[in-house]
């Protein structure tokens, strides 16, 4: 058992990670040194549903939980120790996809994933505009084909962001906090950040 490691669990200096990938959720527990010392996860998919993929809001949920819960049970395997506070908390999600969210903060759609091609025609559209080469999984090409195909819900839109860190970070802190623009041309941030 590496005492330094239970030591940090123990003192609440161990930081978490969080990153909610396309195919498995994944916590990492650190040190300040930054060194790994616990891992936890979930396998998910994404599910197709009435002809988009998405992973329901209950899905994001259960597995952040369930993920958490397996990080727990390897920090009690490897140090006999529960975690019972952290220095910090990091959330990452997949970069390509959207959730569009209204005034109140709910969800206008179900996620769309990266995997949707339903966007050809706003990426396109988007890529001679811009001059710039648009991928249809970029989530500038979802929104701009959510307002083709529904100009009420481009109405409506008061956020546009990553999959769990909005999401979460709107659950923990009743206002959008995700972070500064992706590189896949995510605007992210509101004026809640």
């Amino acid at each position: 058992m590496n005492t330094d490691a239970k030591s940090v669990i123990e003192t609440g200096k161990a930081i978490l990670g969080i990153e909610f990938g396309s195919t498995r959720i994944k916590a990492v527990l650190i040190d300040p040194e930054n060194r790994p010392i616990a891992q936890g996860s979930h396998t998910w998919e994404n599910q197709l549903v009435d002809g988009l993929w998405t992973y329901s809001i209950e899905a994001v949920w259960y597995g952040l939980q369930d993920c958490y819960a397996d990080l727990r049970a390897n920090v009690r395997k490897q140090y006999d120790t529960e975690i019972e506070t952290l220095a910090a908390i990091g959330i990452s999600a997949m970069m390509h996809g959207y959730m569009a969210f209204n005034k109140d903060e709910e969800i206008l759609v179900p996620f769309r994933t990266w995997r949707n091609t339903n966007t050809g025609q706003a990426a396109a559209t988007l890529s001679e505009l811009f001059v710039y080469n648009i991928p249809l999984r970029w989530s500038i090409s979802h929104l701009y084909q959510a307002i083709l195909d529904n100009g009420n819900a481009a109405a409506k839109l008061a956020a546009k962001n990553l999959l769990a860190m909005n999401l979460v970070a709107i659950s923990d802190t009743g206002r959008t906090a995700a972070g500064t623009p992706d590189t896949d041309g995510n605007a992210t941030g509101t004026s809640g950040t």
